[in-house]
This record gives C-alpha cells, structure tokens and sequence, in this order.
C-alpha cells in the first residue's frame, strides 16, 4: 500500500496562524470601513453644515478651544523669553522695576539680527506678503496659509521676547484664524462659512487675550467678517467663551479689573469728546510714524537683513530712559493705571512709546499695536485729564478718563470702536462709563476717516497697493475677471478687408460683430455686421467701419474695472488683449453679458450672506 505525501503550503503553519491571519484581516476591515465612513462624513459634513447650523457651532468650538491653546502657548513662550533675557519675572519688561542696563541695550539688537536673518532666509523662498487674517477674509474668501501662519507667529515672539516695541496679538490672531482656515479647508466647506470660521478663530484670540469674550467676538463682526448677522453670533461667542475657558486652565490671562459705580454728567461729555479727538490726532501721527519710518530705511539704502539690528539699537536707547518702551507695554499699562505720573512724564512716556513702536514696525519686526495703543491711550487720558482739571476742574477720577483714552486710541488704531466699548464694559461692569467710551471711539474712528481715511490694519494694505477698508468681501470681484467670462471664440477678418467681400462672407444674421486685425496681427477694432450691411455705408474697407480701436480689455482686469471701461467707451461690446503691447486679441465681452454675471454673483454672496 502505497501512502500519499501530505503537500503543506508554506503559508499554512497551523490552526493558531490561521486564527491570527483572520484577526489581521479583522482588523484590516475595521480600519477600511472606519476610513469609508470617514470619508463619507467629510463629503456629507459641508451639506449639513449649510442645513444644520449647529454643526457650524461645533466646529467654531473646536476653533476657539485651539486659539485658546494658541494664545496660552505664546503667553508662556514669551514670558519665558522675558525671564531669560531681560532676568524680569513680571512676565513683560515693560512694567519691571529694575532692569539690567546692558540687557535693554543689547537684547533688542540680538533680536532685531534674528529678525535679519529670517528675513534674508524668507525672502529667497517666497516673493508674496504674509497674508493675515483681514487680507484673507478680504480677497481670498478666508483661506490662510498654515506655514506662513506660524513663520509670523514665531517673528512675532521673537520681536515681543527680544523687546521691541511691539505686541503679540497679531500672532494671536494669525494663529487662530489660521487654525480655522486650515480646519474649513480639510473639510471643503463653502466660502461664506469659512469667512464666519477665520472670524471665529480671531475672535477666540483675542477673547482669551483680554480675558473678554464679547471684546473677542466683536472684534471678529468689526474686524475680521466686517458683517453682523444672527447666524454668524453663534458660532463667535461659541469660539471666544471655548477660548477664554481653555486658557483660565493653562495660564493667567493678560487682564485687568477696574471697578467705576459712579455716573457722568453732560459737562463731562465735552471732555469725552476732547479725548476722542486727541486720539484719533495721536493715532493718525502714530500710524504716519511708522509708514515715515520705513520710508527712511528705505532712502537709506540700508541691507533689508540689517534694518532690524539697527532698530533693535534705538529701541534699547530708549529704554535706557524707561522701560515702558519695550515690549507691548501690558505690564507697563498696570502700572501706569494706578500711579500718578507728572505731566512732562506722561508726555515723555507718550513721545517715546510712540517712537518705539513706529521705529519697530517700521525696522522690521513683526507685531501688533494693540497693546502699544491701550498704554498711550491711557496715558494721553491721563495728560488730557490733567490739563481738564487745571483749566476747568474735574469730578471724575483720572483713572476713568484714562481708560476712556485707552479705548479711545485703540479704536483709532484698529478701527473697532463696538470692540473696545465692550472691553470697558466687560473690565469695569460700569453701563455709564461703556457709554462714555462709546462715545469717544465713535468721536476718534470718525476723525480718522476724515482726515486720514485709513485704521493701521488698512493702513498696511494701501501701502502695499491694495485698496482694502475692511475685511469685507470682495476677493470675488477680482476672482470674476474678464479673462473668465470673456467669448473665445472670436471671427476675425483683416482690416484692409474690401466692404463687399466683408458682406459676402458675413450675411445678415450669421454673426453680430467681427474683430478686424492689421498685418501684424494687432487688434484694429469691431465691426457690427447689422452695421456694415446698411444701405447707406459705402467704403471701401471695413477699417473705416471699425469700432473702439483704441478700448481693450486686459484678461487681468475684474469686474469693476471692466464695467468702468465699458461706461467710459459708452461701447456694448470690447474686444480682450493679451497686453497693451502686443494687442493680440484673446476673446470679446460684452457690456450685457458682463452684468448679467456680476449680478449673478452677486445675488449668490447675498444669498451667502442672509443664510449666515
């Protein structure tokens, strides 16, 4: 009897291989169908955000609890730097007693070098401004750039850590709408929420910043979505409550408490006033000292990479004379509140506080006047009051009128004047005093405009070319450009084209207009074809029928400027060139077809808009 081999495959070993291949492929399917109803939850997730607004205000949870995250970590990084570098355990120099006379010189240079060299680094890899938050939500529909995101956080805690006169709230909003932008952009959700989300984001910062959650949220309806709707105070009180929460947990909060129960009278209105108008002047004059600095830099041909160093220098030599110069000045506004400074003091300080942080900017570094403005303006109450009470007498407390200062130069900086009428109401509890402030940031925001035009976030934009006053929407305009909507299809004939060959092979009815082109193949005008039929034409080419020879259309140009040209050429029809050079012709638009488009879009964001 003859037995037959037993044949084992190598793969088979065994019952107990077997039971851990099926545990493998257990597992294996697991994942799949979790990683399948991830995915279907990603695509399904903008449809119920847009039909279930709940959703919306989950996700602005989730973005204040990492702005809350955000603003602890930079707090606790900066007041580290701060320890180290300047031996200070105030948690910001500007309020130290005592500092090392050495260390305020040469900190700020050693960062204003860092900052040098950074900047040499960046501007080989990237040609384009860092975008920030109000840019974004302005033309790029709220999207932010994650990378360039943290490169401005980390410049903005070197600049604060090393001294310069700058504050960190810039980074503090950077970071939070960033973390909004980067969340709505994995979860593909439409523009109008994404907008709502990066106000979010700003709103948490800023919230957990100040220790005020209503400051937070209208700083993001005043600043960053530039809009007030029901649907959008959901998900932004939702974010700044989440924000200050979380960093009550990590880290003391930069605030300040200031009890007022008393009342103005009518008379102290005019002194109100008086302080509204002398913000909005030293306002102007600050956010004039930075754009004039620059421009001193600039003539002075001095290497990019060493502007910082030499600003870090004068920085530090003005801290010689007191150190409320350096840094954001939160500390340095604790103390200024409750002491009692002489006049040429104020003054001093003013004058210097205000150098330094023009000559920060303007150097270099990267940063906020956020703070910067909340010291001067309570330092100005303070001079202002002083001045009051020598020439008419005063009821009030100076303390009072210097934080009616304080949010009256913030409001002339920033350009939120709802933003710090609530600040003062949320660090005082006082209704009459929030009235007060109200009325001088709505006396310094309507000055500014008037003589200036410009907040120092809008400021920076015009001098870089852009036309922006507010974060409000209009990055559809320019992305509607004519070289999107134009026609490609063009017919076109040479000018020295014969009249009666233009007719033979453009009957009436087989096309409303014509391109004409010279011999170089330039745009030479636009034939209407109804027009070359008429009994009445007798030429003998049709370049003497032609059209706008001289009116084109550039693919670059948006809606607005299109429409302008259309008006200005009183034509219903141009023709698209590649450059003014050239003229070579790349499509038609028409007035017709150009506003039917604007007002579609247009009708869309409305429609946006009302469901926000």
């Amino acid at each position: 009897m003859t037995v037959e081999p037993t044949i084992r495959l190598e793969t088979d070993h065994g019952p107990e291989d077997r039971r851990r291949a099926g545990g493998r492929s257990k597992w294996v399917r697991l994942r799949r169908q979790g990683r399948a109803g991830y995915l279907r939850f990603r695509r399904r997730l903008p449809r119920l955000i847009r039909s279930d607004e709940i959703w919306l205000v989950v996700l602005a949870g989730i973005v204040g609890i990492g702005a809350g995250l955000i603003v602890a970590a930079m707090i606790g990084v900066s007041r580290i730097l701060h320890l180290l570098l300047f031996a200070t355990y105030s948690g910001d120099v500007s309020g130290a007693a005592y500092i090392d006379p050495v260390r305020i010189v040469c900190v700020p240079i050693v960062g204003g070098m860092l900052m040098g060299l950074a900047g040499l680094i960046l501007s080989r890899r990237r040609r384009t401004a860092i975008v920030d938050p109000v840019e974004a939500n302005a033309l790029h529909g709220g999207r932010l750039s994650i990378k360039d995101s943290l490169v401005l956080i980390g410049q903005t805690l070197i600049s604060n850590g090393f001294g310069a006169s700058v504050g960190l709230e810039a980074g503090y909003t950077q970071g939070g709408a960033a973390l909004a932008s980067g969340l709505a952009r994995i979860l593909q959700i439409r523009r109008a929420d994404m907008r709502t989300l990066v106000g979010c984001g700003a709103a948490g910062a800023i919230a957990a910043a100040f220790n005020a959650p209503l400051t937070g949220a209208f700083y993001a309806f005043e600043l960053i979505i530039a809009s007030y709707t029901i649907g959008a105070l959901a998900p932004v009180v939702v974010a700044s409550i989440a924000a200050v929460t979380v960093t009550h947990l990590l880290t003391t909060p930069l605030s300040f408490d200031i009890g007022f129960a008393g009342a103005f009278s009518a008379s102290d209105y005019v002194l109100v006033v008086v302080i509204g108008i002398a913000a909005a002047v030293l306002g102007i004059l600050i956010m004039g000292g930075v754009a004039f600095v620059e421009s001193l830099f600039r003539a002075s041909r001095i290497p990019h990479w060493l502007r910082p160093a030499i600003g870090g220098a004068m920085v530090g030599g003005m801290g010689l004379i007191t150190p409320t110069v350096l840094s954001s000045g939160h500390s340095a506004l604790h103390v200024g509140l409750d002491a009692t400074f002489p006049p040429l003091i104020l003054l001093m300080m003013i004058c210097l506080k205000s150098l330094a942080s023009a000559v920060s900017i303007g150097s270099g570094f990267r940063g906020g006047l956020f703070f910067a403005s909340l010291f001067l303006g309570a330092m100005l109450g303070k001079l202002v009051a002083w001045v009051w009470v020598v020439a008419f007498g005063l009821q009030t407390p100076p303390l009072i009128i210097a934080v009616i200062g304080m949010s009256a130069l913030a409001t002339a900086v920033l350009g939120g004047p709802l933003t710090m009428s609530f600040l003062a109401l949320e660090t005082t509890g006082s209704l009459p005093l929030t009235i007060a402030v109200l009325t001088a940031s709505v006396v310094s925001s309507i000055t500014v405009r008037r003589l200036f035009g410009y907040s120092f976030t809008t400021w920076r934009f015009h001098l870089r070319g852009e036309a922006i006053r507010s974060a409000a929407d209009i990055g559809w305009i320019r992305e509607l450009s004519v070289g999107r909507m134009m026609r490609r299809d063009v017919r076109t004939v040479p000018s020295d084209l014969a009249l009666s060959e233009f007719r033979r092979k453009f009957p009436l009815g087989s096309s409303q207009r014509v391109v004409l082109i010279d011999e170089a193949g330039r745009y030479a005008g636009i034939v209407l074809v109804a027009h070359a039929h008429g009994p009445e034409i007798d030429v003998e080419t049709v370049a003497e029928l032609a059209l706008n020879p001289k009116d084109v259309l550039l693919p670059q140009m948006n809606i607005r400027q299109a429409a302008s040209l259309f008006e200005a050429s009183k034509s219903e029809e141009l023709a698209v060139v590649d450059d003014r050079a050239t003229l070579k012709v790349l499509g038609l638009l028409t007035e017709q077809y150009a506003l039917r488009r604007y007002n579609a879009e247009l009708n869309s964001r409305s429609r946006d808009t009302a469901t926000v």
